[in-house]
């Protein structure tokens, strides 16, 4: 039972690193930018399961996933202390900032 105890502790205590990606269609030009808690975890859904990003699902379908690449455009560490709605608050500020750099492009 301890062995059980202290991987859930160290899972809680992992460094948590969030951040801003895109999901770039090299057939359209159009992009999709999000923002995650775990930029890991969304890297390695696009590479098991890239249509299931809702707003890219038709393209990808339409184009059997080809041409479509993911892009880690900026990461952001979870700081000690620092609430889970903190780091998402934090998250959704950087999205809008990367929205707005973005601005011009063709996004989805």
């Amino acid at each position: 039972m301890d062995n059980k105890k202290e991987l859930i502790a160290a899972y809680k205590n992992r460094e948590q690193i969030g951040g801003i990606f895109a999901i770039k269609n090299n057939r359209t030009g159009k992009w999709y930018v999000d923002k995650t808690p775990d930029i890991a975890s969304a890297k390695n859904r696009f590479g098991f399961m890239g249509s299931s990003f809702m707003k890219i699902a038709n393209d990808f379908k339409a184009q059997k996933g080809e041409g479509f690449i993911f892009e880690t455009l900026e990461e952001l560490k979870k700081a000690d202390g620092q609430t889970a709605k903190e780091f998402s608050d934090d998250l959704a500020i950087l999205h809008s900032l990367w929205i707005e750099k973005l601005d011009g492009q063709d996004l989805y």
